[in-house]
Parts: C-alpha cells; sequence; structure tokens
C-alpha cells in the first residue's frame, strides 16, 4: 500500500524495525528492507563486545552499513540518541557517518536539539522521532522543528517502557489527536496482523516493530532466548523498577532476583546496578545467559506462535494493514 509513511520513506509498507541496540545486524536490517519495510542498524548493531573509543564504534558502524548494503539496495536506516547535553561525544561523529553514507532516515531517540534537527533536515535525512516517553508536548515541539514522522510508544512495549504507564491503545489517538500534519507510527505490542489493524484503527498511518523481528529466523538473538518465545505469553513477563522508570523480563535467575529486589523496596539504580545495566541486554539476549542478564520482550509476545521468516512476519504485518485500509474505504 502507499500512504504518507512510505512515500516520506520510499517504501512499500508502512513497517519499521525497531533498532534494537545489539540485536540488529546487517542480515536481519537488510531482510526487513527487503520485504518492503524499512530495517534500521541500532547502537552496537553486529557487535559482541563493548567498546568506549568513539573511532571504533564509528568504524563498526560503517563496516555494518556497508554489509547491509551488500544484501540490500533498499533503504535502511540508524538510530541516532543525541543527550541533549554538553556531555555527548557521539552525537557529532555519527551525524558525520550517517552524512557520508548518504544514510535516508534516522530514528531519532532522546531530547530535540534543534541544531541537529536542522544538520539532519539540511542534509536530506528523514527524522523518525521516538521520544521514550511520549507525549503531548514533546510531540508538538518535534513536529515544530520538522520531525518527518512521530513514533507513539505505548506501554506494552519491551526494552526500557516509558515512565507513564499508558498502554498502545491509549497514547496512540492522544500523539495522532497532538499532531498538525505529522504522520503517527504505533509501537508496543504490534506482532500480528490484528494488532497492525487496530493500530492503523486508532490514527496510525505506520507500525513501529520489535519483539516480532526478534522471533525471526535471521534475528541474532541467542538461540535458547529465541526458542522460548512461541511458549510464553503476556502473563509470564516479569516487570520490576529500573532506570528510568521500569523494565519487564521473562523469567531466568537474574530477572528473578531484579524483582525480589523490587519487592523488598530497592531503588532503581540499585536495581539497574544489579542488572548489569545496558550490558544487562547483551548478556541476557545476544549471549543467552540469564544468570547476568535480561530479556526483554513487549506483551505482543502472545500473539508469536512459531520462529518464521522476517518476509513472512511482514507480510502478516502489512495484511492488518491493508484490512485496516480495506475497513476505512467501506466506512467512508
Amino acid at each position: 500500500m502507499k500512504n504518507r509513511i512510505t512515500e516520506i520513506l520510499n517504501i512499500e509498507k508502512p513497517i519499521i524495525q525497531g533498532p534494537l541496540l545489539w540485536l540488529t545486524d546487517a542480515k536481519l536490517v537488510a531482510a526487513v528492507s527487503n520485504a518492503g519495510g524499512m530495517g534500521m542498524l541500532g547502537f552496537n548493531a553486529g557487535q559482541t563486545t563493548v567498546t568506549k573509543s568513539i573511532d571504533e564504534t564509528i568504524e563498526r558502524m560503517r563496516q555494518q552499513i556497508k554489509e547491509t548494503r551488500k544484501l540490500t539496495d533498499k533503504p535502511f536506516g540508524l538510530n541516532f540518541g543525541p543527550t541533549g547535553t554538553d556531555n555527548d561525544p557521539f552525537s557529532e561523529p555519527m551525524l558525520k557517518l550517517m552524512i557520508e553514507e548518504k544514510i535516508p532516515a534516522v530514528t531519532y531517540v532522546g531530547p530535540i536539539v534543534p541544531e541537529l534537527f536542522k544538520k539532519l533536515k539540511d542534509n536530506y535525512i528523514k527524522i523518525i522521532y521516538r521520544y521514550g516517553t511520549p507525549n503531548i508536548e514533546n510531540t508538538k515541539e518535534a513536529e515544530k522543528n520538522g520531525a518527518d514522522i512521530i513514533v507513539a510508544t505505548g506501554f506494552d512495549e519491551g526494552g526500557t517502557v516509558p515512565e507513564k504507564v499508558i498502554g498502545t491503545f491509549s497514547i496512540v489517538p492522544m500523539i495522532v489527536d497532538a499532531v498538525d500534519h505529522t504522520p503517527v507510527m504505533a509501537a508496543g505490542g504490534i506482532t500480528d496482523e490484528r494488532t497492525a489493524e487496530a493500530a492503523f484503527a486508532l490514527g496510525a498511518e505506520g507500525v513501529y516493530v520489535g519483539t516480532a523481528f526478534l522471533a525471526s529466523e535471521e534475528s541474532r538473538m541467542a538461540d535458547n532466548i529465541k526458542q522460548q518465545l512461541p511458549g510464553l505469553n503476556a502473563e509470564d513477563m516479569l516487570m520490576y523498577r529500573d532506570v528510568p522508570a521500569y523494565y519487564r523480563s521473562i523469567p531466568g535467575e537474574l530477572p528473578n532476583k531484579l524483582v525480589e529486589m523490587d519487592k523488598a523496596g530497592k531503588s532503581g539504580e540499585e536495581i539497574f546496578d544489579a542488572s548489569n545495566r545496558y550490558d544487562g541486554m547483551r548478556l541476557g539476549m545476544l549471549v543467552g545467559d540469564l544468570s547476568q542478564g535480561f530479556a526483554s520482550f513487549g506483551l505482543g509476545i502472545s500473539n508469536i506462535h512459531a520462529i518464521e521468516p522476517v518476509q513472512v512476519i511482514v507480510d502478516r504485518l502489512n495484511a492488518g494493514i491493508e484490512e485496516a485500509e480495506k475497513s476505512y474505504k467501506e466506512f467512508v
């Protein structure tokens, strides 16, 4: 189908794969783009080890960009996460890389920095703005500064969930009503045709998907974690306080301990430290070690019943979108 999002991003289907940090690589991103959506390389895409070197980080990402281009001639994007502070050593080098490599779009997470918005726009890079906790104020600010697409993320998502406990069913129409002219994508719990259709019924013009693609054959997630997904549902997910607010994980030695720490009244910062901070996702979901890490998924996990090729997942999501479009035309 064609709509404003497919036209803005020059893609066939209004479906974006969330950047997913460590869990993306050229293989997954190219598969999504080849299936008609837009794949996104996340921070540390394709990597297994941590580096604090800016130059090495940039060159690692450049290599992933080149590897992705060997696998697809379709558009794909990058994650971009400015801190909005003076202590932000990565944003300018990342911006320079994106300009040099002619990246067509970024998922911009974090506070709005008008100067960075302008540089992106000046270099014809589309801005998909996804604030961690979307609200009317930051939506209007993003639109004012030229965001091309705004993502409305509900509490149903995996990973670092929003600080406000507002589900996808509530946040999407709120953000749709807050914009004047910018198309909105829905994120959080969207894993099949029914949830994709519901997102469009709420006013979204695209879907931003993470968990469903982690359950793909092309996903680089640890196999022992991946194979658990078809047997899990939302009731199995554990939730605990963390930084900035909450986190959820499937059960395991460390996640179970983090839940007990929460019940005991430990602070979010203490629990964050115990989860091995930002390395906990790598250890849990890439390495597959739930004694040292965690494995976070969205509540749409209930709708995942098999590990399937990316093409099948994209086609299923798109079937829901087309059904919503058909229903809308019949209604009007």
